[in-house]
């Protein structure tokens, strides 16, 4: 089969729902069409913020993200801001609500609700959907772009990338989007996992699998502070996790070290004092009571042993000033040496796509290639933890909509 479009769009996720809708409301009269993949549209999108999906944030900002893309998308953020974005789901008739934190969730707490109104939003306007697209090739013949899916030609004055990442490949991220704008001469940068847990070298990692505690945590670079969080954090047998780690990762490298303030709310000299007077309560206990009453046991068996005591058959008073001293730093700085990011399989997003210097941030356009945009995941950009991928994603689409 062969068909023509006026405005073809590869993705049928987040940003490529937005843009078709948006595309479509800009051009009443003109044939928009999306090529997805997946069995469904919106498939990925289903996964976000753990089945509730987080749309946006309270306070999303160019501070909040990573890439080539950063500085460019302020533009992005004034256009499509907050209530932008909101009043346009709004005439979707999704409601939605903020928690104490900022982030933004459909009002019925189902990511299928968001998932349902763009859906709903793209056959209200007359976009076609095409499912089960299996894109052999992507290549423009003199102005019009021409992509191969299956058995089925398609031919387009416009064209919009809005495939996403290799992020969640078992939810259909593949890197087919670097592949075609290398194709059309753009620049792009590899992929590279991103909010994801970081894996890590240390004696007591293994010893912590499964123990999970709030704490304060900090990347470091070069003896610089690079990032500080405070959350919690997973341990596994050979990675720190949780929503605090995801957003370190987004800035971590092999030459990087997590440091971990287990009391973030006491000071040194305060945890000294409190360390001393478990010595005298438990003076006749051994090493592993030690801890009682401050944290789960093996989260102090992995103190004692970092501050370079290896008998643990040892009583609580037989600890030296100087040994609680070593137990107090290690409770302020437990430190852990970044080795990588987990695979792209346990990662919500990646960092990497085509360089922010080649897209226009006013309307999404390729600076390379004529009548080409690209939008959300496929672009150099990726943010913290807190809806605010899927606000770029969002707004990123409707720009390139409103712009065709």
């Amino acid at each position: 089969m062969k068909k023509y479009c006026d405005i073809l769009i590869i993705g049928g996720g987040a940003s490529g729902l937005c843009c078709a809708i948006a595309a479509k409301r800009n051009n009443p009269g003109k044939i928009v069409a999306v090529l997805e993949r997946n069995d469904r549209v919106g498939k990925k999108l289903l996964a976000t913020g753990n089945g509730r999906c987080n749309l946006s944030n309270l306070n999303v900002s160019k501070e909040r993200y990573a890439g080539s893309f950063k500085n460019r998308s302020e533009q992005v953020f004034s256009s499509i801001g907050v209530r932008e974005l909101l009043d346009f789901f709004g005439s979707l008739g999704l409601k939605t609500t903020a928690d104490s934190e900022g982030r933004l969730y459909p009002l019925s707490n189902q990511a299928a609700s968001v998932v349902d109104a763009l859906r709903f939003g793209c056959e209200r306007e007359g976009v076609e959907t095409i499912c089960k697209a299996d894109i052999k090739s992507v290549k423009k013949s003199g102005k019009l772009f021409k992509i191969s899916a299956g058995d089925n030609e398609y031919t387009s004055g416009k064209l919009v990338i809005a495939c996403g990442s290799k992020a969640s490949p078992k939810l259909g991220g593949t890197a087919g989007s670097a592949d075609y704008l290398r194709n059309f001469g753009h620049s792009v940068k590899k992929f590279s996992p991103a909010l994801c847990p970081v894996k890590v070298d240390s004696p007591v990692i293994k010893s912590l699998k499964g123990v999970r505690i709030k704490c304060g945590a900090s990347l470091i670079k070069k003896d610089r502070l690079i990032k500080k969080e405070l959350g919690e954090v997973q341990f596994s047998d050979k990675a720190l996790s949780g929503i605090c780690v995801f957003n370190l990762s987004l800035y971590s490298s092999r030459d990087c070290f997590i440091k971990l303030d287990l009391m973030p709310e006491l000071g040194k000299s305060e945890i000294i004092e409190a360390l001393r007077y478990n010595r005298r309560l438990y003076a006749e206990k051994p090493l592993d009571c030690f801890g009682t009453g401050l944290f789960q046991k093996r989260i102090n068996m992995a103190l004692v042993k970092l501050s370079g005591i290896s008998d643990f058959s040892r009583s609580c008073k037989s600890l030296s000033d100087g040994e609680l001293k070593l137990i107090a730093d290690n409770i302020k700085e437990m430190t852990f040496k970044a080795s990588e990011n987990a695979g792209f399989d346990q990662a919500q997003t990646a960092l990497g796509g085509v360089e922010g210097c080649e897209i226009d941030p006013a309307s999404m356009r390729s600076l390379i290639c004529d009548d080409l945009y690209v939008c959300g995941e496929a672009i150099d950009i990726c943010g913290e933890c807190g809806g605010f991928n899927l606000h770029f994603a969002f707004a990123s689409g409707i720009i390139a909509g409103e712009s065709l």
